[in-house]
């Protein structure tokens, strides 16, 4: 009678069973289901099914030891436990101290996250993991950022007030075509390596040129049409130069009643006596930039595109092969390389209002 009683009841619960995993199956197909509970679903089908533990976890790509825990969490507490959205997830004791931790890495900016784990122990008495304290970093907000500079001597006041009083109304006449505004510099693009990260399996090594043969370019942008006026040569970049360049945008705008400004810095072949009466007699207006103002001339992105799309990484074993690709590139300002610069060339202006001085722990 004993055996009678446990194969009857062995048989009622192989139905339920039977009925309970195709709901189960039902369930995992429902729309907007979590990845997680989706998983959960799996497991315990699968388990069901006769597929040992071992298995399950390699297929799902998941722990043995979660595949346990949604077994037991299934056995004890059935299938409605599985859909729970939101287990308990324990907060670290480093919560505690969130505040104080992140005012004083914001005042002292940690260099390495080894040295945040140090500061992070004399701070609070905790020693966590690197991974740990990674993962506490992103979620104060913290992002490891490369640095970036401004000249020593440059004066954030003034230029503010150059930018809201000087050159934003002549911005505002450009937008409306009433007048044309170019930002002019030069770039000297010396033909050697360019080194730059990649992503690869072992590292790279590219060849240097030898020489120092330098490909140099004066430039003016407009950075709402995307016109680009060059003078090149393979010398110096001087007031004749610039002269010349003041000519060029004269010709392409003499028969336009249109006012034509250029923004340039303070370099001496820019704001010489020659440069300046050449602009009054072509009746072109010349907006100098505060001094040490680099962050204010537009053009300024575009060497930097330049130097990152054709030269970063490459070699050239000529000279005439390097010029060819820097020219190339720049012919194709308002062609190809259309949508990138225009996404690149933004009237957005960097300022600094409050320059952080950083310093490094002992």
């Amino acid at each position: 009678m004993r055996c009678i009683k446990i194969r009857t009841k062995k048989a009622s619960n192989l139905h339920n069973i039977t009925n309970e995993n195709e709901d189960i199956l039902r369930m995992i197909h429902t729309p907007n289901l979590t990845r997680r509970i989706r998983t959960r679903l799996l497991v315990v089908h699968s388990y069901i099914n006769g597929t040992e533990k071992e298995a399950i976890a390699k297929m799902l790509c998941i722990s043995k030891k979660s595949v346990k825990k949604y077994i037991d969490t299934y056995k004890n507490n059935g299938v409605n436990e599985l859909l729970e959205g939101n287990p308990y997830r324990p907060k670290s004791e480093l919560e505690h101290y969130k505040d104080a931790i992140k005012k004083d890495l914001e005042e002292n900016p940690c260099a390495t996250i080894n040295e945040c784990v140090e500061r992070i122990k004399q701070l609070t008495g905790l020693k966590r993991s690197p991974t740990q304290v990674t993962v506490f970093m992103k979620k104060m907000g913290f992002k490891h950022l490369k640095t970036g500079q401004i000249p020593s001597k440059a004066n954030p006041v003034k230029q503010r007030e150059f930018l809201e009083n000087d050159l934003e109304p002549k911005l505002e006449e450009a937008r409306t075509g009433e007048r044309k505004i170019f930002f002019v510099d030069a770039s000297h693009f010396v033909m050697g390596v360019f080194l730059t990260c990649l992503w690869s399996i072992s590292r790279i090594f590219v060849r240097s040129s030898s020489g120092r043969q330098r490909f140099n370019v004066l430039g003016a942008l407009d950075p709402f049409s995307q016109e680009l006026i060059t003078i090149t040569n393979d010398s110096y970049i001087n007031s004749d130069s610039v002269c010349e360049l003041l000519r060029k945008t004269h010709e392409v705008y003499k028969n336009k009643s249109i006012k034509i400004t250029m923004v340039m810095d303070n370099a001496r072949y820019q704001r010489c006596k020659k440069v300046i009466e050449l602009a009054e007699e072509l009746k072109i207006e010349l907006l100098f930039l505060p001094t040490y103002s680099p962050n204010l001339n537009l053009i300024e992105r575009l060497w930097k595109f330049v130097k990152k799309e054709c030269l970063y990484a490459q070699y050239y074993d000529t000279f005439d092969k390097f010029k060819e690709n820097i020219e190339e590139c720049l012919n194709e300002v308002n062609g190809k390389h259309r949508d990138k610069i225009k996404s690149l060339i933004t009237l957005n202006f960097q300022v600094f209002d409050d320059v952080k001085e950083f310093k490094k722990s002992a």
